[in-house]
């Protein structure tokens, strides 16, 4: 991308404090202080661009990460394109959103490496977006697509949100062929690491299975950890299957839940 004239114009505050002299550090809040940089280093603007967004001041913080990111500063475009899914210091704009994240998700980096949680993110955002399509742009609705960039960060990156949606298409058959084992192992390995929607997904699939106890307790599990927004579904199927369960199974599910809380699946 290259910066436009809007970006170049407007960008003339943020560069006086980074290509200045060495002078006195920057206090940006109070648990924040920057100091000014010798040269305008996409890593210095970057950090500029953190320190401004951390005290308030998320204009300047939209431009100096346009600057680095179009410098080559992988944390910047990741940053930009949270900020316009989010609507956070910009107008949402899904568009905008999904361009930034593709950028972001087409670097290869090393797992363990300093930018592998920006890519790792990056590529279930891609994902999430291809499996629906984005309404007024050329983004349409690609399952296949989106079914490849969860297998790269789930497999790649052990990405727990990944590892869900991988698992949930697997078990719908959505983007492919439905496969009830590989969604089985897919959500385990999400719900190991705490992920509520895998850990719900999971408890109902072993509860219809027959393995009534394991299943009830991670739905209540689930249940407990859920974001706001996933409670009304997983409350849904966690209630069914209370109803339909025997006192001592009921009993005993709780019991193994709170374990599951306190000491994790494993």
């Amino acid at each position: 991308m290259r910066i436009s004239k809007q970006i170049t114009g407007g960008f003339t505050a943020a560069a006086l404090v980074l290509m200045g002299p060495i002078g006195p550090a920057l206090a940006l809040d109070e648990n924040v202080v920057v100091q000014q940089p010798r040269e305008r280093s996409p890593w210095a603007v970057f950090r500029f661009g953190f320190s401004a967004y951390k005290s308030g001041k998320k204009e300047e913080a939209v431009e100096a990460y346009r600057y680095a990111a179009e410098n080559g500063q992988v944390g910047a475009s990741w940053k930009l394109a949270r900020m316009y899914a989010e609507g956070d210091g910009v107008a949402r704009n899904d568009y905008e959103a999904f361009k930034f994240f593709s950028e972001v998700a087409q670097q290869d980096v090393r797992p363990g490496s300093r930018d592998e949680s920006y890519v790792s993110d990056a590529l279930v955002a891609v994902g999430r977006y291809l499996k629906t399509g984005i309404p007024g742009s050329p983004v349409e609705a690609n399952p296949a697509a989106a079914q490849q960039y969860f297998m790269r960060a789930a497999a790649a990156y052990r990405n727990a949100s990944a590892q869900y949606e991988l698992g949930h298409m697997f078990l719908t058959g959505e983007g492919g062929t439905q496969n009830v084992q590989q969604a089985a192992r897919w959500l385990q390995l999400s719900a190991e690491k705490g992920h509520a929607g895998a850990q719900a997904t999971l408890g109902n699939l072993l509860f219809h299975s027959g393995k009534v106890v394991r299943g009830l307790a991670l739905m209540t599990a689930a249940l407990e950890r859920a974001a706001p927004a996933d409670v009304p579904w997983i409350r849904a199927m966690q209630e069914e299957a209370f109803a339909v369960a025997a006192e001592s199974d009921r009993r005993t599910a709780i019991a193994l839940a709170e374990d599951y809380l306190s000491n994790g699946m494993e």
